[in-house]
């Protein structure tokens, strides 16, 4: 079994089973049960096994992601690649994988922090008779492929480079402290089982391979230390008592680049890692201003949910954490959405990261284009390699994180239809290009491909932006975004001095715009979720902050207020009513935290800086402990929901910072600028 963390801080009574029976003349059965009801409530109440999703650690190397529970226990890690199988899987079954180092008999630290500037994790341990300080990191060094072209990376190279190794390093500050180290991983997601064997000339190194051959590869797992490693079954363990001024080191690693030898090489990797980082997050521009710290840590995580080799973001680092505890909510995100191409270059442009944000659109026009030359059709979402197939599974054998079920692997949106994708991708495009005032010729038939893909489509019905799987409707927001893709092309069709389509997309965009104000508001003038509904919908906060309709327009903001005031719960934002909206599932999931953000840039388009500063910054603090944001956040609790990290929702929060901050310059200066215009 995975060492268990500390109990979550919600408690709920453990469920009796099934306590129905027959009752006989007698009343001996009632007696029973009236016994048995008395022995139920010296039962304790239920404790979860799982950490809460917000208390993870989470570490990047560009290539592969990592979750650390607080106890110190890695719970969460597929290798080579984030959408790889796991090694490490107790975040979804206590017993399918872990990696923990700490103070023997203790689950709890002191503190735990990111170094300043990157993803490092430092944490402090304080015992009985010591303390002890952790660090964590994916390592980072010089480019490695130097004798050879990476077979990968299709991107260009950058000076630094994933190592293929997590490191941790050990140093006892103060007293005596007894030190453990558990290694126990699980190949594919818990299906196939480690056979461990030393690699080593004594006890310092030891290999972890699969015990049986399988379809796919599978990853060799080496573990490199300067501890004494015992091997126990599955489990790879260490155990030694530091005293002050001891320093060890554990290094995992899973390619042919030398792991370190001793703790002095392992401590320089450890500087170097924290070295690149700090040169990256240097490029970047951040306000002089009291958020600032969101900001980078936001940048950071989207940084670190980029795959390097090729550009992709991933959605989030996890696939099945739950939406709704217990619940069935529970979908995979470790790929890259075609709708997170325009979020993600608002943010990363208006943060300065011009070069994650053109690796990105490089990434989605390469996914756009046949290996022939010939143009695909745009999917919703694609693997981090570009891969067109995602099959949705479900892995029966798993608990799933708390008990919620099913545990899937895969996901089945990847071929939906969603006509909102055509928007974002050419408002990615116009991003990309307009500073350049020019369109690439190479990018000409890319985009023409897909404004003509909106103009054949876009009077038909989808699955919209949140990829509902109950019956297609003609969401008001996919049809703003087909609005967007005409409107878009008809600009880009200036810059590329095609006249002609110009003033063809001009005139359908306007059509589109006239239909949606016809069939799209209410008689509030509130813009509804589908034609003919009378739902609200957060994307449709989307309204003005896509340019649809100018923010002084009365059906912006009759429609911003709505959400607020009607589509709310303890002040954050939902998605939508489930009750009223024919998504395919059952159950209730918690406030979206991108729409709540979406809501504080809108109601600062509209003018209501005072209540969008307010919003904002509750939304800062719900945020973990280190400053990170699952998809969702339960009011009730305050317990994040969701997959985790999750890009969207940092980028949204980028965004909504930056929109409140140049507000409050422009209170000074008297011109607004919002947080995506260059």
């Amino acid at each position: 079994m995975a060492p268990t963390d500390e109990p979550s801080e919600t408690e709920s009574l453990a469920h009796p089973g099934d306590l129905s029976l027959s009752v006989g003349s007698n009343g001996a059965a009632a007696s029973g049960l009236e016994s048995e009801g008395k022995a139920l409530a010296l039962i304790p109440p239920h404790r979860s096994t799982f950490p809460p999703i917000d208390d993870y650690a989470f570490l990047s190397d560009c290539e592969v992601t990592c979750l650390i529970a607080r106890n110190g226990a890695v719970e969460w890690m597929c290798v080579p690649r984030p959408d790889s199988p796991s090694v490490f899987g107790a975040v979804l079954d206590r017993s399918a994988g872990h990696f923990r180092i700490g103070p023997y008999g203790q689950n709890v630290p002191a503190a735990r922090r990111y170094l300043p500037g990157g993803l490092i994790v430092e944490t402090t341990w304080q015992t009985e008779t010591g303390w002890l300080i952790v660090r964590d990191a994916l390592v980072l060094g010089p480019w490695h492929n130097t004798d050879e072209r990476s077979k990968t990376h299709k991107r260009t190279p950058m000076d630094w480079d994933a190592e293929h190794i997590l490191l941790r390093t050990v140093k006892c500050v103060s007293g005596v402290v007894e030190l453990e180290m558990s290694c126990e991983p699980a190949f594919d997601y818990h299906r196939l089982p480690a056979n461990w064997e030393y690699t080593g000339k004594v006890y310092e190194e030891a290999t972890a391979t699969c015990e049986v051959s399988a379809e796919g590869d599978h990853p060799t797992l080496r573990l490199t230390t300067d501890l004494r490693i015992g091997l126990e079954g599955r489990e790879a363990r260490a155990r030694t008592r530091m005293v002050e001024g001891d320093n060890v080191y554990v290094a995992l690693s899973w390619s042919d680049l030398p792991a370190p030898q001793s703790f002095a090489e392992a401590e320089k990797k450890m500087w170097q890692t924290a070295e690149c980082w700090r040169q990256w997050i240097t490029i970047g521009r951040f306000p002089d201003h009291p958020w600032r710290g969101y900001l980078q840590r936001s940048a950071l995580t989207l940084k670190g949910l980029t795959y390097a080799p090729t550009g992709a973001l991933l959605a989030a680092s996890t696939t099945s954490l739950p939406e709704t505890p217990g619940g069935e909510r529970n979908w995979d995100y470790r790929y890259a959405w075609v709708r997170d191409s325009t979020f993600a270059l608002w943010g990363l442009y208006t943060l300065g990261l011009d070069r994650e944000a053109n690796d990105f659109f490089s990434f989605i026009s390469d996914v756009s284009q046949g290996s022939n030359g010939d143009l695909n059709p745009l999917q919703v979402m694609y693997g981090v390699g570009g891969e067109r197939t995602l099959h949705e599974e479900e892995l029966g054998h798993l608990s799933g994180y708390d008990g919620a079920k099913p545990v899937r692997i895969g996901n089945g949106a990847f071929d939906q239809e969603q006509h909102d994708i055509w928007g974002t991708m050419l408002d990615s495009v116009y991003l990309h290009v307009r500073s350049k005032e020019q369109v690439p010729e190479t990018l000409w038939p890319l985009l023409k491909r897909q404004v003509e893909e909106a103009v054949k489509h876009w009077r038909e019905p989808d699955r919209g932006i949140w990829e509902v799987r109950g019956e297609p409707q003609h969401f008001t927001s996919s049809k703003v975004m087909c609005w967007v893709a005409l409107d878009r092309g008809a600009k880009l069709a200036v810059l590329h001095g095609e006249k002609k389509y110009a003033e063809q997309w001009a005139d359908l965009a306007e059509e589109i715009k006239a239909d949606i104000l016809e069939n799209g508001v209410d008689s509030r003038g509130v813009f509804t979720q589908s034609y003919g509904s009378e739902s609200l919908d957060a994307s449709l906060l989307l309204v003005p902050l896509l340019r649809f309709l100018p923010a002084t327009d009365k059906r912006v903001r009759a429609t911003v207020i709505a959400i607020a005031d009607e589509l709310t719960e303890d002040g954050l934002v939902l998605r939508y009513r489930v009750e009223t909206t024919d998504d395919g599932l059952s159950g209730e999931e918690g406030t979206f935290t991108i729409c709540s953000f979406w809501l504080v840039s809108a109601l600062v388009e509209i003018g209501e800086l005072d209540r969008a500063r307010r919003l904002c910054e509750r939304l800062l603090g719900y945020a973990s402990p280190l400053k990170l944001y699952a998809e969702e956040i339960d009011t009730k609790t305050g317990h994040h929901l969701g997959n985790f990290p999750q890009a969207f929702t940092h980028l949204a929060l980028i965004n909504a910072v930056v929109h409140v901050i140049r507000a409050e310059e422009a209170d000074r200066s008297g011109q607004f600028k919002p947080a995506h215009s260059t």
